[in-house]
């Protein structure tokens, strides 16, 4: 059954692919090859795969040469996009500034209308009560000029009922002074009593006046308060949701910055209006907390000075590497990458994101040269592959002070900047700091 099959097998290449041979002929001897039908087969395949192999590669490489061409000019979108976007998040960041300055104008404009009011207020206060004891002494001598002219009716009704009319005129025949004097006495009496019940409706209609003008001032004062407490909710909001969302502990930062500054920049003196020891009022109650509010606001400034809320480059560059665990340039192994890098031409300014001390500025095998700076609250900044370094240990610097060039320097393929941040000796991302920044400032 094999060799019949083998048979046909072998008939039909032979009639597609008969055998041939290739004749060898020197000058003294004649040789040949002999090609079988197999032998043929097996050339045949492997030209064909050899053919079709070179035709895939080929399409490969010119599909790989469109590719890049195309992730080429998708890259310079993406760039463009993200210079647009930057633009946009610069402008934003000046009209924030802008609203901010604007807010603490009309905080300063609205305190010096709460002192003046203050002192409106303590004035009437002074004009009331000079016009209530006013009224007490009117009042206490209406009341005794009264009295003395019952009196006097009294002892004139007695002294008709005890002596006719014949007494009566021979009373004020013999004592005609003292008639007068009593009539006089009775007039002056009335006219008294009559200027003191105008003065007291004087008084009445001055007191209407007066709680008038305190309850309109009372208006303005709670207008004024509301406007100030809307301004503190604008401009510590943003503060706050700032320090959370780059994973800062607001509550034991802003107790840090408190206790550093309790000489010179620390919590603000309550109002108090009253010196006898009487509870506050709903105004000083408010008052008290605007206070505490512009406090904690003003830590809240203190501590984005000390954290890195700002990019290290302000020239035009590009992000090329983010925070996370990537393919390592070197190697092509999985490794976490500990910071951002920032690409831009060598030499470009490199500057400090927060204020702080320089801890290292020198060579560090892997990071080149590197400097990397102590801020407050256990962070730090980390700075490398620099081309040139200009600061030194010990030296103190400020946000925007330029400290390095970029360079290539270290374990690096190409100019840039690797930029970490590190919260208690452990590394975070960067942009949640930068992104929180752009947010708000």
């Amino acid at each position: 059954m094999r060799t019949r099959l083998a048979i046909k097998l072998h008939s039909l290449l032979e009639r597609h692919f008969p055998e041939r041979r290739v004749f060898l002929k020197s000058d003294n001897d004649t040789r040949f090859i002999r090609l079988s039908s197999e032998t043929q087969i097996v050339a045949a395949l492997g030209v064909s795969i050899m053919v079709g192999w070179t035709a895939v590669a080929t399409a490969i490489l010119l599909m790989d040469s469109i590719g890049s061409g195309n992730f080429r000019e998708q890259a310079k979108r993406d760039q463009a996009t993200y210079q647009e976007r930057l633009n946009i998040l610069s402008q934003e960041r000046d009209a924030r500034a802008q609203e901010a300055l604007a807010a603490h104008a009309r905080f300063n404009s609205a305190l010096q209308q709460i002192s003046a009011m203050q002192s409106e207020l303590l004035e009437s206060e002074n004009r009331r009560r000079e016009l209530e004891t006013g009224i007490e002494v009117i009042q206490t001598t209406l009341r005794s000029t009264m009295k003395q002219r019952e009196e006097a009716r009294a002892q004139l009704a007695e002294l008709q009922e005890k002596s006719d009319g014949a007494s009566v005129a021979m009373f004020a025949s013999a004592a005609p002074a003292q008639i007068e004097f009593m009539a006089d006495a009775l007039t002056r009496t009335a006219q008294q009593r009559d200027q003191i019940a105008t003065d007291a409706q004087a008084a009445l209609d001055q007191r209407d006046e007066l709680e008038l003008e305190i309850l309109l001032m009372q208006e303005r004062n709670d207008e004024i308060f509301r406007q100030l407490e809307e301004a503190m909710v604008i401009s510590v909001e943003p503060l706050d949701k700032m320090f959370r969302e780059a994973g800062m502990p607001t509550d034991r930062m802003l107790d840090e910055v408190r206790r550093g500054y309790s000489g010179m920049g620390g919590p603000l003196t309550p109002i108090s209006f009253s010196t006898r020891g009487e509870e506050l009022s709903a105004d000083e109650v408010r008052a008290n907390q605007l206070l505490q509010q512009m406090d904690q606001l003003n830590l809240y400034r203190i501590a984005a000075e000390k954290a890195p809320f700002a990019t290290p480059v302000k020239s035009a560059f590009r992000f090329t590497s983010g925070y996370g665990y990537r393919r390592d340039p070197k190697t092509g192994g999985r490794r976490m990458h500990k910071g951002t890098d920032f690409a831009a031409p060598t030499g470009t300014d490199i500057f400090a994101t927060a204020d702080g001390v320089v801890a290292h500025a020198g060579w560090q095998s892997g990071y080149g040269r590197l400097v990397k700076i102590k801020h407050a609250f256990g962070v730090e900044t980390l700075y490398a592959h620099n081309s040139k370094i200009r600061v030194k240990v010990g030296q103190r610097v400020s946000r925007g002070d330029h400290i390095a060039d970029m360079g290539n320097s270290g374990r690096s393929t190409g100019t840039h900047l690797h930029y970490e941040v590190r919260v208690n000796g452990k590394p975070v991302n960067p942009m949640d700091f930068i992104k929180a920044a752009n947010n708000v400032f």
